[in-house]
C-alpha cells in the first residue's frame, strides 16, 4: 500500500475565502522573506544566516493550520527555529500575521507540501516535529493517505536526532486508533506515555489552537501523543 512519500499528491481544497488588501500585501512583502529556500539543503545555517546556526535546535511542523501552534512555540523559545509547512493559503496568510505581530524572527514557512521541505532537512537535524490534527481519511481505502504511515514516519525518524521528540495531537477517533497501532509496532520511537491522564492531558507549552477548541465545542475528545526518537542503533527490524 502506497503511502503519502510515495503518492506525492496533496488533496483537499488549497485556498478558502478572498484574501483582504492587508493579507494579499503579506502574501507579497512578507512571505518572500521568510519562505523555506525552493531548493537545496535545509539547515538552521542557511535559514537564520546566524553565527548560532549551526547549533540552533529546529523544529519542524508539518501542516500548521493558521500558524497558533507554531507562533506560540517560537515565540516561547527564541533561540529555536521553527519550519512550518502549510498547503493551504489562507492558513499561511494566518501564519504570516503572527510572524509579524510577533516579531518572529526564527520562523520560516513553506506553503507547500511538508515532505518536500523535510526531505532536504540533514538526517538527525531536528529536536522537534509536530503533527496536530492532521486530516485523519477516516475511509478505509483513504488510509494511504494519512501521515501516520511508514513513509512518513521513517522520515521523520531520519530527520529526528536521537532523543528528540515526534508530538501528534488528533480529535479523531479513528486516526488515534490508527496511530497507536502504527507507531506501537515501531522499535525507533518511544512513547512517553506512562498513564492514561498522560496522552489524555494537554502537555506543558502545547497550547490549544482554534481548531482544538472547536472540537471540544463539538464534544470531541483530544489526544496528545509524546514520542521519543530512539537510538538509531535500534531501529526498524
Amino acid at each position: 500500500m502506497g503511502d503519502p512519500t510515495t503518492l506525492r499528491r496533496l488533496y483537499g481544497r488549497r485556498s478558502g475565502h478572498k484574501l483582504r488588501q492587508g493579507q494579499a500585501a503579506l502574501l507579497e512583502q512578507l512571505l518572500p522573506a521568510v519562505s523555506v529556500p525552493e531548493d537545496g539543503p535545509v539547515t538552521a545555517e542557511r535559514l537564520f544566516g546566524d553565527a548560532e546556526g549551526h547549533w540552533r535546535p529546529l523544529h519542524f511542523e508539518i501542516g500548521f493550520g493558521s500558524g497558533e501552534h507554531l507562533a506560540y512555540r517560537a515565540d516561547l523559545l527564541p533561540d529555536h527555529g521553527f519550519i512550518g509547512a502549510e498547503p493551504f493559503l489562507n492558513g499561511v496568510v494566518g501564519a504570516l500575521a503572527h510572524v509579524r505581530d510577533g516579531r518572529l524572527a526564527n520562523v520560516r514557512l513553506h506553503m507547500g507540501d511538508a515532505l518536500e521541505v523535510l526531505e532536504r532537512v540533514p538526517d538527525g537535524a531536528l529536536t522537534m516535529v509536530y503533527l496536530l490534527h492532521p486530516d485523519p481519511w477516516p475511509k478505509a481505502r483513504h488510509a494511504k493517505r494519512r501521515m501516520v504511515n511508514a513513509g512518513p514516519l521513517d522520515l521523520i525518524a531520519r530527520k529526528l536526532k536521537a532523543g528528540g521528540e515526534f508530538r501528534l495531537g488528533t480529535d479523531d477517533p479513528t486516526y488515534c486508533r490508527w496511530s497507536m497501532m502504527v507507531m506501537n509496532g515501531r522499535r525507533d520511537f518511544e512513547w512517553l506515555a506512562e498513564r492514561a491522564n498522560d496522552f489524555l492531558t494537554r502537555p506543558s507549552g502545547w497550547p490549544e489552537t482554534r481548531y482544538e477548541a472547536k472540537a471540544r465545542r463539538k464534544g470531541h475528545e483530544v489526544w496528545y501523543f509524546r514520542y521519543r526518537r530512539a537510538a538509531a542503533s535500534a531501529g526498524q527490524e
